[in-house]
């Protein structure tokens, strides 16, 4: 009786070690060694770094006054998957080369996937305003939605409860809280139309004003130059009219009417007016 009480207990422990197993141990490990090269990097003297045909000081002097890079954007996606777990495993092949900062599941549950300050691969080639290099100045945030379904409201309120974390850790500006489709008009629509952007302006996340008939666009201003002046990269100009209109005003069209040219008359005095 008792060899079998003690067979039971063994695979019982084996069982629970079996379940508290970490899927990800193997690319956690790897997460540790990329980031102990990149302190290597950050450790190095810079007296020891190569400068060719360049004239460098005899003496190396290292100032007193720096800290770190912070981040001053953020990108929300959606994951355009069909689970968090797919995401997850998405961004822990290295072939895919993507990834975010935090993935944000359904039940609101918050996988923190990289340190802020380092570099994610999750704005492609993108641009906002004169920021050509989206990624080493954001922060990207991914919920998970396979692009055309509602945001669950668990997952929302998440959301605001990490927005309020980064904009009190790093100040980021209130209108520097964008989606993905705002930085890559031609390629991304993320997120998709059903993102509540006035929730969380009202959360002091990002832009949001209702057409105002007392507010309108200068005749003299035309859309492309507006939307510009707001951020978007107008290459294809009907790209980011769709891009805006799916951000501030929840429409899918690319016909700008009275009530679209008030809200960016109010974007653009928001613009000006921080300056």
């Amino acid at each position: 009786m008792n060899l079998f009480k003690t067979a039971f207990i063994v695979l019982l422990v084996l069982g629970i070690v079996a379940c508290n197993h970490n899927q990800y141990a193997i690319t956690n490990k790897f997460y540790k060694s990329q980031t102990k090269e990149l302190l290597k990097q950050i450790k190095l003297n810079p007296s020891l770094q190569t400068v060719n045909n360049i004239a460098v000081g005899k003496d190396w002097v290292g100032t007193t006054n720096f800290d770190l890079r912070k981040p001053n954007l953020v990108i929300i996606h959606h994951t355009a998957q069909n689970s968090c777990e797919q995401t997850l495993r998405t961004f822990t092949l290295e072939r895919t080369k993507v990834s975010a900062h935090y993935v944000i599941c359904k039940d609101g549950t918050i996988h923190h996937m990289l340190n802020d300050y380092m570099r994610a691969w999750h704005g492609g080639i993108a641009k906002w305003g004169n920021i050509t290099d989206v990624n080493s100045g954001s922060i990207g945030i991914e919920l998970d939605n396979n692009g055309f379904e509602p945001f669950e409201p668990a997952q929302m309120n998440s959301l605001l409860l990490l927005l309020a974390q980064l904009k009190s850790n790093y100040k980021i500006p209130t209108e520097n809280f964008i989606g993905h489709g705002d930085i890559a008009p031609k390629r991304k629509n993320d997120p998709n139309i059903q993102f509540s952007w006035s929730q969380l302006a009202k959360s002091g996340y990002g832009l949001w004003f209702e057409p105002d008939t007392t507010k309108q666009l200068s005749e003299s201003i035309s859309i492309p130059f507006a939307l510009a002046l707001i951020g978007y990269d107008v290459q294809d100009s009907t790209a980011a009219i769709m891009a805006f209109k799916r951000h501030f005003r929840q429409d899918s069209t690319a016909v700008i009417n009275e009530a679209d040219k008030s809200v960016l008359s109010q974007l653009i005095a928001h613009k000006i007016g921080t300056k």
